[in-house]
């Protein structure tokens, strides 16, 4: 594998599994020094332990709960001191929250879900934002997902959140673009992960009948993206979403 990331800083937030876990594998893989954090520490270092024995590459683990925006800004000033090099941050972690009917979630229920995927996300965009402008620049991609354009039924939250972040890669690439700061989103459709794996099976596989390519996402396809848009080929490109969803996009 190129290792094209060789002499980078990479963040993947949300890295302890699934499709976060996938990215910091690719990342680490293809040369980068990569911090990934989980909520709890020692689930974080394991992961990366795990990660660097798989990658071949370096790999740091470190927690943090995106759902808390002030542990967020700690977070990425304590980063900028040990990785004032960063180059990229790939922002996976979010969270589904709990489904139901509209009229039944709870306002408890939908500030957790906007605290985690919006808020926590911003943060994270506005520490990234901090380290990279004052070194000419990085890469940033944010994590939105195919409920953003198509809405789900029963998550609400969810889909609302994940339309935010798509609004948001929008507005930060036109701010950030001028300081060298490349801002791009991923919009993931049904990934196999253990997210997903309660779901009904049959409902999967309807899915994956319905899709073009015929079958579910794996978190690998989507950190094929993140290491496109990371990199050095996504040079022109900035403010795109980027579906990763074997075609379901309407």
């Amino acid at each position: 594998m190129l290792r094209e990331l060789d002499g980078r800083t990479a963040l993947v937030t949300g890295g302890t599994r699934g499709i976060g876990r996938a990215v910091a594998r690719r990342l680490a893989a293809s040369g980068a020094t990569v911090v990934l954090t989980g909520r709890d520490a020692q689930e974080a270092k394991n992961a990366a332990a795990d990660v660097a024995v798989e990658s071949g590459g370096t790999v740091t683990g470190l927690a943090l709960d995106q759902g808390d925006p002030a542990q967020v800004e700690a977070f990425m000033t304590t980063l900028a001191v040990e990785h004032p090099a960063l180059d990229i941050v790939i922002a996976n972690a979010g969270t589904m929250g709990r489904g139901g009917p509209l009229q039944e979630i709870t306002t408890a229920d939908a500030r957790t879900v906007v605290e985690v995927n919006l808020l926590g996300t911003f943060a994270v965009l506005q520490g990234a934002a901090r380290i990279m402008a004052p070194r000419g620049g990085g890469s940033i991609v944010l994590l939105t997902s195919l409920a953003a354009s198509t809405g789900v039924a029963f998550m609400a939250a969810y889909a609302a959140t994940k339309g935010a972040i798509a609004t948001l890669t929008l507005s930060a690439a036109q701010e950030l673009g001028p300081q060298g700061i490349r801002v791009n989103a991923i919009a993931p459709g049904v990934i196999e992960t253990d997210m997903t794996a309660p779901f009904p099976r049959e409902a999967l596989d309807d899915i994956a009948a319905r899709a073009p390519l015929g079958r579910l996402g794996l978190p690998e396809d989507v950190a094929a993206a993140a290491l496109f848009l990371a990199g050095d080929e996504a040079a022109y490109i900035t403010g795109h979403v980027l579906a990763v969803d074997g075609g379901l996009q309407p």
